[in-house]
């Protein structure tokens, strides 16, 4: 009888802990994580993009891929207790190219312009590779649980082109060169919106991407960028 009391006991004993173990689990399991209340977003990118040369001379055609990278760091500052609507301030590095027909050769210090209008050329292009400082004004539909979410990111950017070369490729050979008459700041209006990972960038500048006073034939070149593309955000 003993024996017969002690092996319940000790049955019940197992079952018991078995269920304090098996609840203990299942509350950790269903334990709310705490909320980040501090929480910021979007502060790496990276994006792609296609240049379109506007206000250019009637015989000035674009060729090829005339395309944008992009990449940075934006420090986010929001300005809200829900933290969806702030400020961005941003370092970033950019790599532009611009394919025309329009061809550029140097003679010492003087470079001429011209509409290239030759069996044997083969491409012409401008490049620039610039450090920027972006300046935004963020709204979006985040919370500190939620990762996707709307966004309208709208402002400014500077640029200052620390490297810019012409290249015109025909059959006889390559001509490539420092140009100096890339204009060293660049500056324009751009906007970003889109939903999670898939948003639109668009950029217009409002300098021209030449220099006063380079002309074609005695028309001056008066070239402004429009830049469509994609941006991607990290964190």
């Amino acid at each position: 009888m003993i024996q017969l009391f002690y092996k319940i006991s000790i049955i019940s004993l197992c079952m018991l802990c078995s269920c304090f173990v098996l609840g203990q689990s299942a509350t950790d399991s269903t334990q709310v994580q705490p909320v980040d209340n501090s929480y910021l977003e979007d502060q790496f990118y990276i994006g792609v993009g296609y240049n379109v040369l506007l206000n250019s001379p009637d015989a000035l055609d674009q060729r090829n891929l005339s395309y944008n990278l992009q990449l940075g760091f934006i420090k986010d500052i929001p300005l809200n207790k829900r933290r969806n609507f702030g400020f961005g301030v941003g370092l970033g590095y950019a790599a532009n190219s611009y394919y025309s027909n329009m061809g550029v050769t140097e003679d010492g210090d003087v470079r001429t312009y011209q509409i290239v209008d030759d069996e044997n050329f083969n491409r012409s292009k401008l490049e620039t590779h610039a450090i920027e400082f972006p300046l935004e004004v963020r709204w979006r539909t985040s919370t500190a649980t939620e990762y996707k979410f709307w966004r309208i990111y709208a402002g400014a950017k500077l640029g200052y082109v620390f490297s810019g070369r012409s290249k015109l490729v025909a059959d006889e050979g390559n001509v490539s060169f420092s140009n100096d008459d890339i204009n060293t700041l660049q500056y324009g209006l751009m906007l970003n919106f889109g939903y999670n990972t898939w948003n639109i960038h668009a950029y217009y500048s409002l300098n021209p991407l030449l220099k006063e006073g380079v002309s074609i034939a005695g028309e001056s070149i008066d070239l402004r960028v429009l830049r469509v593309g994609l941006t991607f955000y990290i964190l």
